[in-house]
């Protein structure tokens, strides 16, 4: 076989495989909301989710074809359409960019593997969502760009990225530095150098 081929096959299995996560169905239960177009909103849970689709408990059906818009916790808002029912709810397919795609790929395989990120260690406390999630990331260079804060503790934090330090790297969210623990994707995990205050910790707090 030829250079020139190698690199197309090699191609064509690299965009195979990244299309297979895309769409490689993963068991996950998250709680949400959804509606369906002309009804009221209903409560769901996921039984699997992937970047294509999900399959969701839901207690109003609806019929293939119906548009519907999925709220699921942790992941956030997403469109699409009833594809078919099953018992006690329905799957339903996405509707996004690529772009968006590939983001939600990288989201749902951190929240399969999001007990990695505790680097083996028992959690120091529970995590929470905050309210306010936009924080300035500065690098160890100086660099900064603006981030989202997905979930922090006294001990940590998951921040979403453009751009991920790398493992090992000192960095500052907001006025908070910590240390890179963990890269997945446009997702890190970063451990605080100090503990955050337990008595200012709620879902208002801002690093």
């Amino acid at each position: 076989m030829s250079l020139e081929a190698a690199v197309a096959t090699l191609g064509v299995a690299a965009a195979a495989h990244r299309e297979r996560r895309k769409h490689a169905r993963t068991k996950l239960e998250l709680l949400g909301r959804y509606m369906i177009h002309g009804r009221a909103e209903y409560p769901l849970q996921t039984i699997d989710v992937s970047a294509g689709g999900a399959a969701l408990f839901a207690p109003e059906t609806g019929e293939p074809g119906q548009r519907v818009i999925v709220y699921i916790d942790e992941i956030g808002r997403l469109e699409g359409q009833i594809v078919r029912q099953i018992e006690g709810g329905f799957a339903v397919k996405f509707e996004m960019t690529s772009v968006k795609r590939d983001k939600l790929a990288d989201r749902i395989t951190w929240l399969a593997n999001r007990d990695l990120f505790d680097d083996g260690e028992k959690r120091r406390d529970e995590p929470l969502t905050p309210i306010h999630r936009e924080a300035k990331l500065v690098f160890a260079d100086g660099r900064s760009l603006n981030v989202s804060v997905l979930e922090v503790s006294l001990a940590g934090a998951v921040i979403e990225s453009e751009r991920s330090p790398a493992e090992g790297e000192i960095v500052t969210v907001g006025s908070t530095r910590g240390r890179v623990v963990r890269v997945q994707g446009e997702f890190f995990a970063m451990e605080f150098l100090r503990l955050l205050p337990a008595d200012t910790f709620d879902e208002n707090i801002r690093l």
